[in-house]
């Protein structure tokens, strides 16, 4: 072979190794940017679901006790740090389950005034949040996954970005509104 062969197929192959590695970094850029807009959804459903559940606590439409409970899980959701999110917003899932699961709950808040219209907004806020978080959970998965390729890890393809993490929460909705 001559040398002008052999060099034009080391171009060839530098150069498709370069647009492979090229792709690469520009598949893990849209990954990153992927992750963040499910992280925005997510803490938007988060804080959507505390309005709500803060708007029910302060509604009188619900005996004291109830409100309490609802309104301080809620505050707490809102104040907590990032170490401590996950429990409050689990704490927060739990209130509102026994909270919504008592007997007659959603009849009584149904005949009461606005107490139909706030039901329908709990629902929908409840969703949003299961949903916001399995997105955001599978955009962490992914991620994660492209940046442990070989080649992400050897040319650091990923940056100095952080290592995503999951956000593992109770988030199941109240027996009564998940049988309807």
């Amino acid at each position: 072979m001559s040398p002008l062969i052999i060099a034009l197929i080391a171009g060839i192959v530098v150069v498709l190794t370069a647009v492979y590695i090229s792709w690469r970094a520009g598949r893990l850029d849209r990954l990153h940017i992927r992750l963040e807009l499910a992280q925005e959804a997510l803490d938007a459903a988060l804080m959507r679901r505390r309005a709500v559940v803060l708007e029910l606590a302060g509604s009188r439409l619900l005996d004291p006790a109830t409100s309490l409970v609802l309104a301080a899980a809620a505050h707490e959701a809102r104040m907590s740090g990032p170490e401590e999110r996950e429990h409050a917003e689990s704490d927060l899932s739990g209130a509102l389950r026994a909270a919504v699961d008592q007997e007659r709950f959603r009849e009584k808040l149904a005949e009461s005034p606005g107490g139909q219209e706030l039901l329908e907004e709990l629902d929908g806020a409840v969703t949003k949040v299961v949903y916001s978080r399995r997105f955001y959970n599978n955009a962490v998965g992914v991620t994660r996954t492209a940046q442990r390729r070989w080649l992400a890890r050897v040319l650091r393809l990923a940056g100095h970005t952080e290592y995503p993490q999951f956000f593992e929460i109770d988030d199941n909705p109240p027996v009564s509104m998940a049988t309807e």
